[in-house]
């Protein structure tokens, strides 16, 4: 995991979403209990990655909004 893409995404989380950046992990899961986010959320994430990296996810599967990591691995997999 390339821990730049990493870093950028979880700034873009706690800028744009307003996620507390002490409890938000490379592995925290996004959506469910432990963070919360709901779909409207997932928009905000959609457009952040597409700002960052001019990457569109729209469509993309559910399991790439997992984790930061997840996030991560799905840019690393559209950039190469």
């Amino acid at each position: 995991m390339n821990n730049a893409i990493a870093d950028q995404i979880k700034e873009m989380l706690v800028e744009n979403l307003r996620i507390p950046e002490n409890i938000l992990t490379y592995d925290s899961e996004l959506f469910g209990d432990e963070i919360g986010l709901d779909s409207i959320d997932s928009i905000e994430i959609v457009a952040g990655i597409d700002t960052l990296f001019g990457i569109d996810m729209t469509g993309a599967e559910r399991e790439h909004f997992q984790s930061i990591r997840a996030l991560t691995e799905y840019v690393e997999s559209k950039q190469g």
